[in-house]
């Protein structure tokens, strides 16, 4: 009797505290950062990157900086690999290649930057802007380049995104280009291990989708690629020899994209209605969330079993069995948010640094 009382009341408890909203958050530790309103921030291997104009730095979650190292980037944008990221100079000229230890190695290009993927070991896949055409460029994390392909537009179209698999060996290039009117998206792997050697321009897949707009490419894990369309997602397996195993039509506008190594996430504007639908597919196609939503949050992200949704002060947090586990606003606007190991637990960077803080009613 004793032992089922106990079960059910521990089964109560977890009851309790995880199928209900909470709307405001309790405050259990502060942590003061340098510059922290001029500074960026982005989870990364349990940690933070902040990130600025003139340096980049790991904080850990104590908010002790583990390293940091300084540079000049006039406009830093950050790209989240598997082990290893980028900061590079949107319309620049500049790559810092990255990992939790440290800086790898800095990146010249000689063609203003559109585009940046990052591989775990660091190496990068590039869409540098030619005139009116594209340069689609592979280097190692020291700079030197491991391959290059011009495009044109009345050939391969014009490049829209690159992503890069973990080992480096594979590029995902998505094309697009218009003939007689009518527009065709091209999702192009690049292999540059053994398996590309024999093929023209390493070139181990082509496929074509006609009245579709692919702009949005990454890899999951190790073999899932998924390509994103403004009516479709094309999912793909395989990086020596990668086949399409499944395609998903999307019968409504697409607001964001983002994606784990689990899930690929989509908020959706909804049709004749106000609000938006937020969607989980897992990596074979299939749908595993569907719930609606108010309000506009331009940042999104899943971390650790939960949909993340932050604008301003305002925070919307979704558990992925579909558990809507926050509504509420913080005092100041959100720069970044990171569960953390406790119950109801998280990271919360804001104007006033970095404190650790707890959902409650």
């Amino acid at each position: 009797i004793a032992a089922v009382v106990f079960i059910l009341v521990v089964a109560g408890i977890y009851l309790l505290i995880n199928l209900q909203t909470y709307t405001t958050v309790r405050i259990s530790e502060v942590y003061a950062i340098q510059g922290v309103e001029n500074s960026n921030y982005k989870e990364f291997e349990g940690g933070i990157l902040k990130y600025s104009r003139d340096g980049v730095a790991y904080l850990n979650q104590s908010g002790e900086e583990e390293w940091n190292q300084s540079y000049q980037i006039k406009n830093p944008t950050m790209v989240i690999g598997n082990a290893a990221a980028a900061i590079y100079n949107q319309s620049g000229n500049e790559i810092v290649v990255l990992q939790k230890d440290g800086i790898k190695g800095e990146i010249e290009t000689n063609k203003p930057i559109e585009r940046v993927a990052v591989s775990s070991q660091g190496i990068i896949g590039a869409i540098l802007k030619n005139g009116e055409s594209a340069m689609v460029m592979c280097y190692d994390a020291k700079g030197n380049v491991l391959v290059e392909h011009k495009t044109s537009m009345s050939g391969t179209g014009y490049p829209m995104d690159v992503a890069m698999s973990n080992d480096g060996k594979t590029m995902q290039v998505l094309y697009l280009y218009t003939k007689d009117g009518k527009i065709t998206s091209r999702a192009v792997y690049y292999n540059f291990g053994q398996a590309g050697k024999e093929q023209t321009d390493h070139q181990v897949l082509e496929t074509k989708y006609k009245d579709t707009i692919l702009a949005s490419g990454f890899f999951m894990d190790d073999t899932t690629s998924v390509a994103v369309g403004d009516n479709r997602l094309c999912i793909f397996q395989g990086t020596d020899s990668p086949k399409e195993t499944a395609v998903v039509e999307i019968d409504k506008e697409i607001k964001s994209v983002f994606h784990s190594d689990r899930y690929i996430g989509l908020v959706l504007k909804n049709k004749n209605a106000a609000g938006y639908e937020l969607r989980l597919y897992n990596h074979n196609g299939k749908q595993t969330l569907s719930t609606t939503f108010e309000g506009i949050y331009d940042n999104v992200k899943y971390s650790n079993g939960q949909i993340i949704m932050y604008d301003g002060k305002k925070c919307y947090i979704y558990k992925k069995n579909g558990i809507h586990k926050f509504e509420g606003s913080m005092e100041n606007n959100i720069l970044e948010i990171i569960p953390i190991k406790g119950v109801n637990r998280y990271i919360l960077i804001s104007a006033d640094g970095m404190e650790k803080v707890r959902l409650v009613k």
